[in-house]
């Protein structure tokens, strides 16, 4: 039976690190130790749990049922010590220059971004943004905190995430003010006219759309499923930029509001209220356990909320 004081606490942080890259190579990396240093410590925990943490497969290193059940507790251990041992400092944000990376689709990014740069200028001049689409990320990177925060439409999320709602949005058609669609604007009319779908929720590079799978639409299509109708889809993209261009050519672009109304005072586009019925789309803010009590993330995602609530 091993006593706390012949334990190595260190080695809790390399068992964390061990788990979430299941790599030895990467976890040397992400606690800056070499190699040598990162299996010595992976052999010390395997003496010390009797258990050989990560195995082998064809499939890469894989943690034992047993390792994967402590992951959560070995987590709240760090994130309690950490939370103890933080310097109890308030952020300077005139003075930082900070970098804050964002992962953030263009829908996100376009009608909060602009806003949230203005607060910028005037609390935190120096502080510098890099956002990122949600094809160059991973949940992953958002957990060991490579990643500040992710704003997006998620469907599912580790538990060990933090999250905060930014928004919900309502959706819009977006339509070029000759139309013929305008002179009657019903569901049926709709239903008749081309239309061009966009979305892009969660992370990681898209697959391809089958315009038969319903249920792999989103909410627009959804909606028009549970009314057993379905739509002519003839563009799918993950820009809703370029959507909202396309309906310059003659397509209905059916968005979020927020979207829509970038547009609002085109020349050649109208902003109108769908037919039919849709469910709003909920945008949240999500970030890592590590950075939760971090200075400068509290002040950031903070500020984030208080712009987003903003009209």
């Amino acid at each position: 039976m091993n006593n706390i004081k012949d334990i190595d606490l260190n080695l809790l942080v390399y068992l964390d690190v061990l788990l979430r890259e299941r790599n030895v190579t990467k976890a040397a990396a992400q606690l800056n130790i070499t190699q040598p240093a990162m299996s010595n410590g992976l052999k010390r925990l395997r003496t010390l749990l009797n258990d050989p943490i990560l195995v082998r497969t064809s499939e890469g290193m894989i943690p034992t049922e047993w390792a994967l059940a402590m992951q959560e507790q070995v987590r709240h251990i760090l994130y309690s010590v950490e939370e103890m041992v933080q310097p109890a400092r308030e952020f300077e944000s005139q003075s930082s220059d900070r970098v804050f990376r964002i992962m953030a689709s263009d829908y996100a990014a376009s009608t909060l971004m602009p806003r949230l740069l203005t607060a910028l200028k005037q609390q935190a001049p120096r502080v510098t943004l890099d956002i990122m689409t949600p094809s160059d990320i991973s949940f992953h990177d958002v957990e060991n905190g490579k990643v500040d925060i992710a704003i997006n439409r998620f469907d599912k999320l580790p538990q060990s995430f933090h999250q905060k709602s930014i928004w919900e949005d309502d959706f819009s058609c977006l339509i070029r003010r000759d139309h013929p669609l305008l002179e009657n604007f019903t569901l049926e009319n709709y239903l008749k006219a081309e239309h061009v779908w966009v979305s892009k929720t969660g992370f990681g590079v898209g697959v391809g759309m089958d315009p038969h799978d319903v249920q792999k639409l989103g909410w627009v299509d959804e909606a028009l499923g549970k009314i057993g109708h379905k739509r002519e889809i003839r563009v799918f993209t993950r820009n809703y930029h370029v959507a909202m261009y396309l309906a310059r050519q003659g397509l209905i672009a059916t968005l979020p509001t927020r979207a829509a109304s970038l547009y609002q005072n085109d020349s050649e586009l109208t902003v109108k209220a769908p037919p039919f019925a849709i469910p709003p789309l909920a945008l949240t803010m999500i970030w890592s356990p590590l950075l939760q009590h971090d200075a400068g993330h509290r002040w950031f995602r903070q500020l984030v909320a208080t712009t987003a609530a903003e009209e």
